[in-house]
């Protein structure tokens, strides 16, 4: 006869991440270089995080100047709401990598 098995212990996702909530998570996002991109990523960003700090922002343009790189720098209080924050910005027209 087996013994039964003993009973599931829930997954603490605090333990399972290497992240720290909360804490400052910076996220790139690269995109065309055109009018309203750096407007629509911060409105973006404060979905996610309603205190997040516009003059945080970090830009950079690509070499030929096409492309400009935007650091976003958040509060992250949880995976899911990364996760989420990922899939928005990833789904966004303007947007063509999150890092």
């Amino acid at each position: 006869m087996t013994q039964p098995a003993p009973p599931a212990t829930p997954v603490d996702a605090r333990r399972d991440s290497l992240i720290d909530y909360p804490s400052k998570f910076p996220v790139k996002v690269m995109g065309a270089k055109a009018d309203g991109f750096v407007y629509a990523m911060t409105t973006i960003a404060r979905e996610f995080d309603p205190a997040f700090d516009a003059a945080c922002i970090e830009l950079r343009d690509s070499k030929a100047g096409n492309y400009l790189g935007i650091t976003l720098t958040i509060t992250a209080t949880s995976r899911e709401q990364l996760d989420a924050l990922y899939r928005t910005l990833s789904t966004h027209p303007m947007v063509k990598v999150v890092l």
